[in-house]
């Protein structure tokens, strides 16, 4: 018999391990970072005969959401795989009538399954769910080529900006955390174009644990002994993940940006032999000139129909239809 409860506490997923656990964002570590920015976890779990499924949620006035923010690149079920992984994700679904009307889910992948296997969950346990792509991944199938072979395939004014200006700066790929690097990447992205990070501390952890890991791919690009381009990257399962990069705008001639992403994809593609690069989410047009695929990414949105407070977006759901 399936057995389905809640948990505030994330370390009940510690438990779920190996195919459950297949990007740095289904690790327990990452949920437990996330509680500490203060999200309030509600960790769903359903168990049957030793196996185990749960998600990863959280809660507000009966709106239930995946635990994440903005530095998750995906959000998915962690269950295993087959008919009795779906059965527990049922179980799960249907448990949640309990703590809210509507369960919105989202960036949910699709080329792994995850978003058919959640919308069918949820569709079996009687919510009204509507699927559509609210993100896109860019990402780069390595092929089984090697830097100089992929290098040859971008566009000619990349390999031209990297030609004439990569003698400019110096490049260093480190793979562990150093207090020095991490201290000129936040200089760097402070004094960049992006926006303020929403959780400084939790993305510090976050490398201090990927660098004892052995997963950190830290870069930094000086000219003149000066800092002026970093990226945070991280490595795990034949997957490269591209999590940060920023560089000086006061120094933005040098491409200083474009010198130290090529020295990342080299170390990646040449000395790790990943057979994905992962860009992460959003559709900034310059990655397309290092990435080769696009795939979408999901929003599952779940209302209840016994719920009231469902009526009137099923109502305009069913009008847009």
């Amino acid at each position: 018999m399936i057995e389905a409860r809640y948990h505030d506490s994330v370390n009940v997923l510690q438990a779920l391990a190996g195919p459950e656990t297949r990007a740095p964002f289904d690790r327990a570590e990452w949920f437990a970072l996330l509680a500490e920015t203060g999200l309030v976890p509600l960790i769903a779990l359903a168990e049957d005969d030793g196996a185990s499924a749960a998600l990863a949620l959280t809660e507000s006035s009966g709106r239930i959401a995946p635990l994440r923010n903005w530095y998750s690149f995906t959000w998915r079920e962690l269950a295993p795989a087959g008919p009795r992984g779906d059965r527990l994700l049922e179980a799960i679904a249907r448990q949640l009538k309990t703590r809210g009307w509507r369960v919105t889910l989202e960036p949910v992948p699709g080329e792994d399954g995850s978003a058919q296997r959640l919308a069918r969950a949820f569709r079996a346990a009687g919510w009204q769910v509507a699927v559509e792509a609210c993100d896109i991944n860019h990402v780069l199938p390595v092929n089984g080529r090697n830097f100089a072979e992929y290098w040859e395939s971008r566009p000619g004014t990349l390999r031209t900006t990297l030609k004439r200006k990569g003698k400019k700066v110096t490049c260093e790929v480190l793979t562990r955390f150093d207090r020095q690097a991490w201290a000129e990447y936040e200089a760097i992205y402070a004094a960049s174009w992006k926006p303020a990070e929403d959780q400084p501390a939790m993305l510090r952890a976050f490398a201090e644990s990927e660098g004892e890991a052995g997963r950190l791919r830290l870069g930094i690009a000086r000219a003149d002994g000066i800092a002026v381009a970093a990226q945070c990257w991280t490595v795990e399962n034949a997957t490269a993940y591209i999590h940060k990069l920023a560089h000086l705008e006061s120094h933005r001639q040098l491409s200083a940006g474009t010198t130290l992403s090529a020295a990342l994809f080299a170390h990646v593609i040449d000395i790790d032999r990943v057979a994905l690069v992962d860009f992460g989410t959003g559709d900034q047009p310059y990655k397309a000139d290092w990435m080769e695929a696009v795939r979408p990414r999901y929003r599952i949105d779940c209302l209840d129909p016994a719920r009231p407070r469902s009526w009137p977006p099923l109502a305009k759901r069913l009008l847009r239809r």
